[in-house]
Protein backbone atom coordinates (compact mmCIF):
# COMPACT_ATOMS: atom_id res chain seq x y z
CA UNK A 1 0.00 0.00 0.00
CA UNK A 2 1.67 3.28 -0.95
CA UNK A 3 1.80 5.80 1.83
CA UNK A 4 -0.17 8.80 1.45
CA UNK A 5 -0.05 12.46 3.12
CA UNK A 6 -3.64 13.03 4.03
CA UNK A 7 -5.05 16.44 4.71
CA UNK A 8 -6.01 17.41 8.15
CA UNK A 9 -9.43 18.20 7.01
CA UNK A 10 -9.48 14.33 5.45
CA UNK A 11 -8.10 12.40 8.36
CA UNK A 12 -11.63 11.79 10.08
CA UNK A 13 -13.48 10.03 7.49
CA UNK A 14 -10.27 8.22 6.40
CA UNK A 15 -9.80 6.75 9.56
CA UNK A 16 -14.13 6.23 9.82
CA UNK A 17 -14.01 4.22 6.71
CA UNK A 18 -10.78 2.07 8.08
CA UNK A 19 -12.54 1.69 11.51
CA UNK A 20 -15.88 0.33 9.26
CA UNK A 21 -13.41 -1.84 7.41
CA UNK A 22 -12.00 -3.34 11.36
CA UNK A 23 -8.51 -2.07 10.44
CA UNK A 24 -7.29 -1.70 14.15
CA UNK A 25 -5.40 2.04 13.74
CA UNK A 26 -2.35 2.74 15.64
CA UNK A 27 -1.19 6.57 15.80
CA UNK A 28 1.89 8.20 16.70
CA UNK A 29 3.05 11.48 16.55
CA UNK A 30 6.19 13.94 16.26
CA UNK A 31 8.73 16.00 14.86
CA UNK A 32 10.73 13.87 12.95
CA UNK A 33 13.22 16.29 12.07
CA UNK A 34 16.28 14.48 11.49
CA UNK A 35 15.08 10.96 10.63
CA UNK A 36 17.56 8.16 12.65
CA UNK A 37 17.78 5.01 13.54
CA UNK A 38 15.61 5.44 16.74
CA UNK A 39 12.90 6.84 14.72
CA UNK A 40 12.84 4.17 12.68
CA UNK A 41 12.76 1.08 15.45
CA UNK A 42 10.06 3.42 16.88
CA UNK A 43 7.86 3.76 14.20
CA UNK A 44 8.36 0.08 13.02
CA UNK A 45 7.04 -1.31 17.11
CA UNK A 46 4.29 1.43 17.00
CA UNK A 47 3.26 -0.03 13.06
CA UNK A 48 3.82 -3.94 14.66
CA UNK A 49 1.18 -2.96 17.23
CA UNK A 50 -1.70 -3.02 14.85
CA UNK A 51 -3.28 -3.40 11.58
CA UNK A 52 -1.92 0.44 10.14
CA UNK A 53 0.38 3.34 11.34
CA UNK A 54 -0.88 6.78 10.58
CA UNK A 55 1.49 9.13 11.44
CA UNK A 56 0.86 12.98 12.81
CA UNK A 57 3.76 15.06 11.85
CA UNK A 58 4.42 18.45 13.67
CA UNK A 59 4.47 21.66 10.83
CA UNK A 60 7.51 23.85 11.41
CA UNK A 61 5.34 26.37 13.01
CA UNK A 62 5.20 23.78 15.98
CA UNK A 63 8.46 22.23 15.46
CA UNK A 64 9.62 26.19 16.22
CA UNK A 65 7.59 26.31 19.51
CA UNK A 66 8.49 23.26 20.66
CA UNK A 67 12.16 22.96 20.02
CA UNK A 68 13.13 26.09 19.50
CA UNK A 69 14.17 29.00 16.53
CA UNK A 70 17.02 26.80 14.68
CA UNK A 71 14.57 23.99 14.17
CA UNK A 72 13.51 22.52 12.38
CA UNK A 73 16.36 21.48 10.25
CA UNK A 74 14.25 20.58 7.60
CA UNK A 75 10.66 21.21 6.35
CA UNK A 76 7.35 19.69 6.81
CA UNK A 77 7.09 18.55 3.36
CA UNK A 78 10.46 17.10 3.39
CA UNK A 79 10.23 15.44 6.80
CA UNK A 80 6.36 14.01 5.60
CA UNK A 81 8.58 12.28 2.52
CA UNK A 82 11.03 10.81 4.52
CA UNK A 83 8.70 9.40 6.69
CA UNK A 84 6.42 8.37 3.65
CA UNK A 85 9.10 6.26 2.75
CA UNK A 86 9.07 4.27 5.63
CA UNK A 87 7.70 0.72 4.75
CA UNK A 88 6.09 0.99 8.82
CA UNK A 89 4.22 4.65 7.69
CA UNK A 90 1.24 4.18 5.79
CA UNK A 91 -0.56 7.27 6.38
CA UNK A 92 1.42 11.03 7.32
CA UNK A 93 -0.80 13.95 8.37
CA UNK A 94 0.46 17.18 9.33
CA UNK A 95 -0.74 19.46 12.35
CA UNK A 96 -0.05 22.48 13.52
CA UNK A 97 -0.79 22.76 17.20
CA UNK A 98 1.42 22.10 19.79
CA UNK A 99 -0.20 18.48 20.96
CA UNK A 100 -1.97 16.22 18.97
CA UNK A 101 -5.28 16.63 20.91
CA UNK A 102 -7.72 17.45 18.14
CA UNK A 103 -6.24 15.19 15.59
CA UNK A 104 -6.35 12.33 18.09
CA UNK A 105 -9.94 13.34 18.29
CA UNK A 106 -10.77 12.78 14.66
CA UNK A 107 -8.51 10.03 14.02
CA UNK A 108 -9.55 8.13 16.99
CA UNK A 109 -7.19 5.51 16.99
CA UNK A 110 -7.51 1.84 18.64
CA UNK A 111 -3.78 2.64 20.10
CA UNK A 112 -1.87 5.67 20.60
CA UNK A 113 2.11 4.85 20.66
CA UNK A 114 4.29 7.33 22.40
CA UNK A 115 8.05 7.15 23.21
CA UNK A 116 9.15 6.15 26.69
CA UNK A 117 10.05 9.37 27.82
CA UNK A 118 6.51 10.33 28.02
CA UNK A 119 3.95 8.35 30.45
CA UNK A 120 0.36 9.18 31.27
CA UNK A 121 0.54 11.63 33.45
CA UNK A 122 2.61 13.67 31.03
CA UNK A 123 0.89 13.04 27.64
CA UNK A 124 -2.37 14.96 27.34
CA UNK A 125 -3.50 13.02 24.49
CA UNK A 126 -3.59 10.34 26.89
CA UNK A 127 -7.21 11.02 28.66
CA UNK A 128 -8.62 11.46 24.88
CA UNK A 129 -7.71 8.14 23.93
CA UNK A 130 -8.75 6.97 27.05
CA UNK A 131 -12.31 8.58 27.08
CA UNK A 132 -13.20 6.49 23.77
CA UNK A 133 -11.58 3.09 25.10
CA UNK A 134 -8.71 2.96 23.09
CA UNK A 135 -4.95 1.98 24.55
CA UNK A 136 -2.17 3.98 25.01
CA UNK A 137 1.56 2.17 24.39
CA UNK A 138 4.61 3.53 25.44
CA UNK A 139 7.35 2.31 23.40
CA UNK A 140 11.42 1.89 24.47
CA UNK A 141 13.80 4.76 23.26
CA UNK A 142 16.86 3.89 21.88
CA UNK A 143 19.33 4.85 23.79
CA UNK A 144 21.92 7.61 22.37
CA UNK A 145 19.69 8.40 19.58
CA UNK A 146 18.01 11.67 19.12
CA UNK A 147 17.79 14.44 16.93
CA UNK A 148 19.33 17.08 19.41
CA UNK A 149 22.20 14.41 19.98
CA UNK A 150 22.70 14.26 15.66
CA UNK A 151 22.93 18.15 15.84
CA UNK A 152 25.48 18.27 18.90
CA UNK A 153 27.61 15.71 16.79
CA UNK A 154 27.32 18.03 13.94
CA UNK A 155 28.11 21.17 15.67
CA UNK A 156 31.20 19.57 17.34
CA UNK A 157 32.44 18.11 14.63
CA UNK A 158 32.34 21.65 12.78
CA UNK A 159 34.01 23.42 15.51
Amino acid sequence: MPVMLIAPEDIENLCAILRRAERKIVFTNGCFDILHAGHVRYLAAARALGDLLVVGLNGDASVRRLKGVTRPINGQQDRAEVLSALSCVDYVVIFGEDTAEELIGKVRPHIYAKGGDYNLDTLPEAKIVQSYGGEVKFIDLVAGRSTTNVIRRIQQETT
